[in-house]
């Protein structure tokens, strides 16, 4: 091969060789100079997801004082039977200030709690054991899914004839409103576990206690999560209700507050604790929200 002809050949394969080297360092520019150039920080990160998560709920908030400040300016009702937000706002964090509201939640927040962890461990082993017998199903399915219809307020005089004017009477009611809910979100769970992955459990040798544990109960915890969500809402209902039913020696709770506050007509108060239920409510949205979040995200169905 003559000498220039080779060098020619030679430029050429060099010009090919820097050509896609600098392909080659635009796609890495392209891939990695974003992240190396705007990793946001963890602070950044939880910034984002906080306002992400709070600024529906804020807008939500202000479309509802909004409203409920329009209905009032409607003069609807008078002001001193249904006063706007500009009068029970003030009343309200008054209230918070005050050690008797924090006796009054401890004792309602202790009611709930111990109820709906009892409800908890009832709906599970009722679940359970209606999922795994199949008679037992037959025989009671339908009558979990009609106590779960049933209002909380229908037990109450039964609870009271049964425990007296107690605590264990509200706890009665708030295990029967809450239980059945758990129970049939178990059920649902345990009914939509795939039959492949039943099949391997069994090849793997999982038995008994251990099949439940390690495969069938982790396959219906979506759907679990569900029911426990629902049980919570007829757990806190029954328990509003038995507080304002079923009043211990005058013991200071939110329910009582709200039946003092009817009582003595005092529609700021009234309405100020009718709010702090709610808020009560949305929090603990927000905490199974966070759960089944979680959850799917870990099974690669959300991000």
């Amino acid at each position: 091969m003559p000498l220039d002809s080779a060098t020619t050949a030679q430029q050429r394969a060099d010009a090919r060789t820097g050509q896609d080297e600098r392909e080659v360092a635009g796609l890495d520019a392209l891939e990695l100079g974003p992240q190396r150039l705007v990793e946001p920080n963890g602070f950044a990160v939880w910034g984002k997801r906080l306002w992400d998560a709070s600024w529906p709920k804020a807008l939500a908030l202000v479309l509802v004082l909004g409203a409920w400040q329009a209905v009032v300016w409607s003069e609807w009702k008078p002001e001193f039977v249904f006063p706007g937000p500009d009068k029970v706002l003030p009343v309200l964090l008054g209230e918070v200030t005050t050690p008797r509201f924090w006796e009054a939640m401890q004792v309602t927040m202790q009611r709930a709690l111990s109820g709906f962890a009892l409800a908890v461990v009832v709906g599970v082993l009722v679940g359970v054991a209606v999922s795994r017998i199949k008679p037992l199903r037959a025989a009671i399915g339908s009558l979990i899914t009609g106590l779960q219809t049933m209002p909380s307020i229908v037990w109450f005089p039964f609870a009271m004839l049964l425990y007296g004017i107690t605590e264990s009477a509200i706890m009665f009611v708030i295990i029967l409103g809450a239980a059945p809910s758990i129970a049939n979100g178990l059920v649902s769970g345990i009914d939509y576990v795939s039959p492949n992955l039943l099949r391997v459990g069994q090849v793997v040798g999982l038995r008994g206690i251990a099949r439940y544990r390690y495969l069938i109960v982790p396959a219906a915890l979506p759907t679990f999560v569900a029911g426990l969500k629902q049980g919570w809402a007829f757990a806190w209902r029954s328990l509003m209700a038995g507080e304002l039913l079923v009043i211990i020696d005058q013991q200071n709770s939110i329910g009582w507050a709200l039946s003092q506050a009817r009582t003595m007509n005092n529609s700021e108060r009234l309405l100020s604790y009718i709010l702090i239920v709610l808020i009560i409510g949305i929090v603990i949205d927000i905490f199974f929200s966070y759960a089944d979040k979680s959850i799917r995200k870990r099974w690669g169905i959300s991000t």
